[in-house]
């Protein structure tokens, strides 16, 4: 399997500013994702797409290869996920597959990257994607009506103990498998042929805002 990461750091970012590049525990953000493609054997490179020039300056100085720029066009904020992903097989038909890594996990372990090609290989899988168990379960959540009442989300029979409830999981945005010529005839990162590789909560923290950053800074120190 001739497998790329593929990890996609735009320059603008509302929530956190110059996010993919903020130090976080010591580093560049970004860093913390390139360090842990490239200890992986099962990658033949790893390429950062990005339309900023500091950033692809971070990334090769941290080891990644920047081979092109991404168009301004596919770095906006309403940009779908897909396209950037798209454009970069496009610039790199020499792979057959590609393993979307996303800057803003960066828990997400060496060990994790591994273990998700490895089910791909074992299974003879199409696709495949990270997950880990909902936070809140939807059993647990509600609709606020207009009068203030609550409706519950899912129609189901009240389960009073955490125990008792089926196990939910979310996607965690840190990874996104996919063979090449299967996610152009897709046009999908998932679909119903899409594996699911389980990741622990603590590795699957996603930063989107300051309490996000500062949950993430406390567990990167503890670990490394």
């Amino acid at each position: 399997m001739n497998t790329f990461a593929l990890i996609t750091a735009r320059g603008g970012s509302k929530g956190i500013p110059r996010k993919n590049i903020k130090i976080i525990a010591g580093k560049p953000l970004i860093v913390w994702t390139i360090e842990a493609a490239l200890r992986s054997s099962l990658l033949s490179a790893v390429v950062v797409s990005t339309d900023d020039i500091e950033i692809a300056e971070v990334a090769r100085q941290a080891g990644a290869q920047v081979p092109f720029m991404r168009p301004a066009e596919l770095a906006q904020d309403q940009t779908p996920g897909l396209d950037p992903v798209l454009h970069a097989l496009d610039q790199l038909p020499q792979y057959d597959s590609v393993l979307l890594l996303q800057p803003t996990s960066p828990l997400r372990a060496t060990d994790d990257i591994d273990g998700c090609l490895n089910l791909v290989t074992q299974k003879k899988a199409p696709s495949a994607v990270s997950i880990t168990e909902a936070e809140t379960h939807p059993y647990w959540t509600y609709r606020l009506n207009a009068d203030q009442t609550m409706a519950r989300f899912v129609d189901a029979a009240p389960v009073a103990r955490r125990q008792d409830l089926p196990a939910v999981f979310s996607l965690n945005g840190a990874m996104y498998f996919a063979d090449a010529f299967w996610l152009r005839g897709s046009g999908s990162l998932v679909t119903a042929e899409t594996l699911a590789y389980v990741m622990s909560k603590d590795h699957s923290v996603d930063l989107d805002t300051p309490l996000d950053w500062k949950f993430a800074e406390l567990l990167l120190k503890e670990s490394s």
